[in-house]
């Protein structure tokens, strides 16, 4: 029997690999903070940071910019509306798409919520120390150059 050899590939090294058990880490550990605290899932806390950071905007629009499926914003969305902290309106511009929004109780929320993130990233700064500014720019040329 002829089989077939592999090229030699070291998981360990590969870049997309390492970069996303990287993110997934960093989001866990921020999550850690706010699922105690507030309840909510790395779902809801990218649409709240999403529209905390962007102001009104679409289910697509939140999709596209934290890269996570329209189901899962939507599930994530409607959460949030349940308890109060979005609310959903229909675009003015495309009827087909719906508008989300931070509420009163939303933005109180996230009053909250950003400083534990900020928190959160002056972490990271520290543990990256003087590879920081590098590992920023590097992070930005990947997700901005190829476009």
């Amino acid at each position: 029997m002829n089989e077939s050899h592999l090229p030699e590939f070291n998981l360990d090294r590969f870049t997309p690999y390492r970069v996303a058990v990287a993110a997934q880490k960093l989001s866990e550990e921020l999550a850690k903070h706010y699922r105690q605290e507030f309840g909510i899932s790395i779902p809801e806390w990218r649409v709240l940071a999403h529209l905390a950071h962007s102001g009104d905007v679409s289910v697509r629009d939140i999709e596209v910019r934290v890269a996570m499926e329209k189901s899962k914003v939507s599930r994530a969305a409607s959460r949030l509306e349940s308890a109060g902290h979005i609310a959903k309106s229909v675009n003015d511009s495309d009827r087909r798409l719906l508008q989300l929004s931070l509420t009163p109780k939303g933005r109180a929320l996230m009053a909250k919520l950003l400083p534990l993130a900020l928190s959160f990233q002056e972490e990271i700064e520290a543990r990256l120390a003087e590879t920081f500014d590098g590992f920023e720019a590097g992070i930005d040329r990947l997700l901005w150059e190829q476009e």
